[in-house]
């Protein structure tokens, strides 16, 4: 044994029960009352604190090309952020080049990450190119490890209809996991047009332009497809109530449809547009109405959203003023990486959710969507990836408390009750007490199952 976890209540998604936890070579080698350690083993009391699993962060941009710039957080501040907010395993986008193989993409992708990376990560890819034998790239890709792939239904690098319906006959063959972000493109390029032809070009409009039915709309359709082809979807970053509704409904009739939403729409809601500082906020899909959000803690507590990530993709402040006088100029994308769990685990503090409920969500379902079969999850045999959660230590975001690259953050002040105190990745202690203690390169690429497995 290299690490004994005494004393800490111990939570799952389907129990919680105090007990000790004991690690060797970073993993979970034994969980037990009262285990004995031996000489020149590191004993960590956790009374009266709750020892969760590592939560797996399955949306983020690190180092991301958009808008003109490169997202704030590289692969190392990325995932020491992640370590800092209880999160050990961050996953990836890699967005396909034009005539690239998919499995060239992941590599592309690795060999910027595995130098810097400080917990574990995975990749999924995104997909722009199926042309000739690129679309047979994609089996290739599942039997490397990644068996998981994105769609986007907007901006100039996205997919049309046929296309995406290939791509879900494809990853129904070779046991793939396709997830979309859905949204109607070609009506927010018609609102986006008017609304700057009419002067009206603050933050406010990148909501106007991309309002509820625009992102419902695309939800449908794309839920319609895998229905038909019965195959299963991911729908990502939903915002929407109609969304929302089209999943349950999905989900009802027998079909394996997966939704996922971000910590931003359960907190704020479009108001925050019309703010001095509304362009901060600006990400696609929007954050939506007070009905949205409240649609969106319902169908978390009833079951319907399966897994919470952030879309973490933060610019600098002088960035997002690109857009002062046109929202179209704005980078999209928030922070979040670091809050996600924290964020979670204060909403279970203060009722509104279960502790079991936010490790289903921010853990376990992660890992069983995704194939990553050492994860998500306190038992023998799993990594070590554990978190020491205080339910009594208050915690106040601010921009200089958190452990990211960036210059500011939407979640500046937000009052959070309980709070990660210790994070351990592989057994490893990367985050104590407020002071991340990894490293660059310790963390590991995950290859993963694929359905088919």
């Amino acid at each position: 044994m290299d690490l004994i976890i005494k004393n800490g209540t111990i939570v799952n998604s389907k129990e919680s029960y105090v007990a000790d936890i004991a690690v060797a070579d970073g993993k979970i080698v034994s969980i037990a009352q009262d285990i004995q350690p031996v000489d020149g083993v590191k004993v960590v009391d956790a009374s009266g604190k709750l020892v969760l699993p590592g939560a797996i962060d399955v949306h983020t941009h690190l180092a991301m090309p958009f808008g003109g710039t490169v997202s704030a957080d590289g692969y190392f501040a990325g995932t020491r952020a992640a370590a800092c907010g209880g999160t050990t395993t961050v996953f990836d986008f890699a967005l396909q080049d034009f005539n690239e193989n998919l499995v060239d993409t992941v590599k592309r992708r690795d060999a910027l990450a595995s130098p810097e990376a400080a917990v574990d990560y995975a990749f999924h890819v995104g997909v722009k190119d199926v042309h000739g034998d690129l679309l047979d790239s994609m089996e290739e890709a599942v039997n490397f490890g990644v068996p998981s792939f994105k769609v986007f239904m907007v901006y100039d690098f996205g997919v049309d209809d046929g296309v995406f319906y290939k791509v879900l006959e494809k990853a129904k063959e070779c046991g793939g996991q396709i997830s979309v972000h859905a949204e109607n493109k070609e009506i927010i390029g018609m609102l986006t047009k008017r609304y700057l032809s009419e002067g009206k070009t603050s933050a406010w409009y990148h909501y106007k332009s991309r309002p509820e039915f625009v992102e419902a709309e695309a939800d449908e359709r794309a839920i319609s497809w895998a229905k038909s082809l019965n195959t299963s979807l991911y729908i990502v970053h939903l915002a929407n109530k109609a969304g929302v509704e089209a999943v349950t409904k999905a989900k009802d009739e027998g079909y394996e449809i997966y939704s996922e939403t971000c910590p931003h729409y359960l907190h704020f809601t479009k108001e925050v547009y019309k703010r001095e500082d509304g362009r901060n906020f600006v990400c696609s899909p929007p954050i939506k109405g007070q009905e949205s959000q409240d649609a969106l803690w319902e169908a978390i507590r009833r079951g319907d959203i399966d897994t919470i990530a952030t879309d973490h993709c933060p610019f600098q402040s002088y960035e997002k003023d690109w857009g002062i006088d046109d929202f179209t100029k704005i980078p999209n994308g928030c922070a979040a990486i670091e809050n996600m769990y924290p964020y979670m685990l204060s909403s279970a503090n203060e009722g509104k959710v279960s502790y079991q409920k936010v490790v289903e969500l921010c853990c376990e379902n992660p890992a069983r969507i995704f194939g990553c079969e050492t994860k998500g999850f306190l038992s023998v045999g799993k990594d070590a990836d554990i978190v020491i959660y205080d339910t009594k230590k208050d915690m106040t975001i601010t921009k200089e408390a958190m452990h990211s690259d960036y210059d500011h953050t939407i979640w500046e002040g937000v009052k959070l009750h309980g709070y990660p105190i210790q994070t351990y990745s592989r057994g490893r202690l990367v985050f104590d007490n407020g002071d991340f203690v990894g490293e660059a390169g310790w963390g590991k690429f995950i290859k993963r199952v694929s359905r088919k497995k």
